[in-house]
């Protein structure tokens, strides 16, 4: 089964607004940006999200979040994007912040059929609030749930026409755990195989989780935040 879409646009062309749609990458590592691109220009609005954070002002999901398409979010890490501050600050946007281990086991446990799971992270915080706990041996543990969502968008580095992916070192982080964990998984890769060219020990994510496939127009890639030493006097840096 051929699971190349020719576009972007073609492959986010059913996701309707209230959709929750989780999204690959950490920081701006392995984003999906070409599909988070084309689903700015859908113009849609109520938007559940989960992913681990919200990219930065201007770009990735920074550019849902300034087309106001996000009602709620689901994620770890949001210092980085100002808007996103605004709309929270507003209740404009209701935001669940988990913890990122948290966050990635919910996240397994969605695409592995397991409803719920017990942790001891955040036990006696505000994340354990309206929570069942359990004793267990020696410890306390929080009942948290899995996560699923209508859409995966997700980021490879190749990927055959078949749906078999590859990631690229750290660009991996979220993808493959969210490519199980929706009704529809869509992948955004670099390269594009026949089916055979790709070495099996090297698959992670089997095409049996993927229903489209696209290979992006371009990349950006760009880094979240430089930090440079300032050079020293007598030219050391």
């Amino acid at each position: 089964m051929n699971k190349v879409v020719q576009s972007a646009d073609a492959a986010v062309a059913d996701i309707a607004s209230g959709s929750t749609i989780m999204l690959g990458g950490f920081g701006l590592c392995g984003i999906p940006e070409n599909l988070i691109a084309a689903l700015v220009r859908r113009k849609i609005t109520g938007l559940h999200t989960i992913s681990n954070n919200m990219g930065v002002d201007g770009f990735g999901m920074g550019l849902m979040l300034e087309a106001g398409m996000i009602s709620s979010h689901v994620g770890s890490y949001v210092g980085e994007n100002r808007r996103l501050e605004q709309l929270v600050l507003k209740g404009e946007l209701a935001l669940t912040l988990v913890p990122q281990g948290t966050l990635a086991e919910r996240i397994r446990a969605g695409g592995a059929g397991i409803p719920a799971f017990y942790t001891p992270t955040g036990l006696g915080t505000v994340v354990a609030e309206g929570k069942e706990t359990r004793r267990i041996g020696e410890r306390t543990y929080v009942l948290e749930t899995a996560l699923h969502a209508d859409f995966a968008l997700v980021k490879a580095w190749k990927a055959d026409r078949l749906g078999n992916l590859i990631y690229r070192k750290t660009a991996r982080n979220f993808n493959p755990a969210m490519a199980t964990a929706a009704n529809v998984t869509i992948a955004e890769v670099e390269e594009l195989v026949e089916p055979g060219e790709l070495d099996p020990d090297h698959i992670v994510t089997p095409g049996i989780y993927v229903n489209r496939v696209i290979v992006g127009e371009k990349y950006v890639k760009p880094i979240e935040a430089k930090f440079l030493k300032a050079q020293q006097a007598g030219g050391a840096a």
